[in-house]
C-alpha cells in the first residue's frame, strides 16, 4: 500500500533544488524544450524545473511502480506536460526513441534513494527499524539483500562491502554474517544490523554514523546493479544534449562521484594528444563544465533535510558550437 500521493510527497525534500533549477533553466527557455528527470522518485525536481520553465515539458523516467504512482499524482497539474516511463536510467536511449525525442535540452539525475523508498518499512532500505532485507528499487527484479546476505560466500559479501561501502572491517562483518546464517538464516534487519554491530571494533562502533550505513548502503548498491547503470546512463545522457542542453548529476556516495567526475573529465578535454601547444579549429571539447569540482549543500539545507548532507552536484553543458 502506497499511500495517498500527497503524503508521500511530503515527506520528499529535493536536494539542492534551487541551485538545480539554477543550472537548468537556462536551457529550457524556448518552447518545445525536453527536460528529462532520469530518476523521478516523487517528482520534487521535475515539479520545480516545470513550474520554473513553462516552455518545457518533461520526460521523467523511474524504475519503481509506487513512485511513478505518486509522482503521476504530483505532477497532474502539469497536463500533457508530462511523460513517466518505467525504466531504468540507463535505459534512457530506449525511452527517447519509444518518445519519440531525438536530443533533449536538460537532464537530472539524481542518484539518491527516495523518501518513499526510505520511509517505506516493507522496502527495506532502513537499517533504523526491522523490516524485510529486499532493498529493490525495481520490485520485479530477483536478487534481494536477503539472497546475497544468505547465500554469497563470505569474500563476495567482504568485496561488495569493501568496494561499495568504503566498510575498513568488510571481512569481519562477512565472517560474522556467514557465522550466523549456519544458525539461522536471515529474514530481516534488526538481527542483521546486531550481528553488523558486534563484528564492528567497540572503539569503531560510535564513529562514522550508525554502524550498519556503509553495509546496507553496500547491498542497495549492488541489489540495484546502481554503479553500472551510472557507468550506462552517463555516455548516453552526454549524448542525448542538444547543443546548449545542460546534465545536472546529485551522487551521494564516492563511488557515484569519482565516475561522474571523470565522465565530466573526459567530456571536456580537447580532442588532441596531451602537449599540443595549440588546439586546432575542429578539436575543441564537445562540453563545458558548469561546476567548480562537486557543490555541497550549506550548512542551513543539511540542517533541515539531514538526508542531503552527502549530496555532491556536479553539472555540464553541451558547446552550443560543436567541433566539426
Amino acid at each position: 500500500m502506497v499511500g495517498s500521493g500527497d503524503d508521500a510527497a511530503a515527506t520528499h525534500v529535493p536536494v539542492l533544488a534551487a541551485r538545480i533549477v539554477e543550472l537548468l533553466a537556462p536551457a529550457l527557455a524556448r518552447p518545445g524544450s525536453v527536460y528529462v528527470d532520469g530518476t523521478l522518485g516523487l517528482g520534487g525536481h521535475a515539479a520545480l524545473v516545470l513550474d520554473a520553465c513553462p516552455e518545457a515539458r518533461l520526460i521523467g523516467i523511474d524504475r519503481d511502480p509506487a513512485a511513478l504512482e505518486v509522482a503521476g499524482e504530483r505532477l497532474a497539474r502539469f497536463g500533457d506536460r508530462i511523460g513517466l516511463y518505467r525504466a531504468v536510467y540507463h535505459e534512457l536511449p530506449e525511452v527517447l526513441a519509444e518518445a519519440g525525442v531525438r536530443r533533449v535540452q536538460a537532464i537530472c539525475l539524481d542518484l539518491g534513494l527516495s523518501s518513499l523508498q526510505i520511509d517505506r518499512r516493507e522496502r527495506g532500505f532502513a537499517y533504523a527499524t526491522d523490516a524485510p532485507l529486499d532493498m529493490r528499487m525495481d520490485p520485479d527484479s530477483e536478487l534481494t539483500a536477503e539472497t546475497i546476505i544468505n547465500t554469497w560466500p563470505a569474500a563476495d559479501i567482504s568485496r561488495a562491502l569493501r568496494i561499495h561501502g568504503e566498510e575498513r572491517f568488510a571481512d569481519r562483518i562477512a565472517d560474522r554474517i556467514v557465522a550466523a546464517r549456519a544458525v539461522e538464516p536471515f529474514r530481516s534487519s534488526a538481527r542483521l544490523v546486531a550481528v553488523i554491530a558486534d563484528a564492528i571494533p567497540a572503539a569503531a562502533r560510535n564513529t562514522g554514523g550508525h554502524p550498519a550505513k556503509r553495509t546496507f548502503q553496500a547491498l542497495r548498491i549492488v541489489v540495484n546493479a546502481e554503479l553500472e547503470s551510472l557507468a550506462g546512463v552517463l555516455p548516453a545522457a552526454l549524448a542525448a544534449l542538444a547543443p546548449g542542453g545542460r546534465l545536472a548529476v546529485l551522487a551521494y556516495h564516492s563511488g557515484e562521484d569519482r565516475m561522474v567526475k571523470r565522465a565530466f573529465a573526459v567530456a571536456t578535454r580537447d580532442n588532441v594528444p596531451a602537449g599540443v601547444p595549440a588546439v586546432p579549429a575542429g578539436y575543441e571539447a564537445k562540453y563545458a563544465l558548469l561546476t567548480r569540482g562537486a557543490e555541497r549543500p550549506d550548512a542551513a539545507e543539511t540542517q533541515a533535510n539531514p538526508r542531503a548532507a552527502s549530496a555532491r552536484l556536479r553539472a555540464i553543458a553541451r558547446n552550443q558550437e560543436e567541433p566539426r
